[in-house]
């Protein structure tokens, strides 16, 4: 499931890339998906947002078995 994980998100990173922000993997344990907003998304008072609405839906959508997606400092 990492694999398909890692390659949904490059098929997100862009979008992210645009406005200065990026995400990073940091791991997938029984279908939670663990990463790391970089750049401007670390800071962004809609990373949130981004992360439940944008990257969460989207690896749902794509890989199947994914529960959720959380942000890790």
């Amino acid at each position: 499931m990492k694999t398909e994980v890692s390659q949904a998100l490059e098929e997100v990173r862009p979008s992210l890339q645009v406005d200065g922000g990026d995400v990073e993997l940091v791991d997938v344990v029984d279908g939670v998906v663990k990463v790391r907003l970089l750049g401007q998304c670390a800071g962004c008072p809609m990373s949130q947002m981004t992360l439940k609405m944008g990257i969460e839906s989207y690896l749902k959508k794509k890989v199947p078995g994914v529960k959720s997606v959380e942000s890790v400092p």
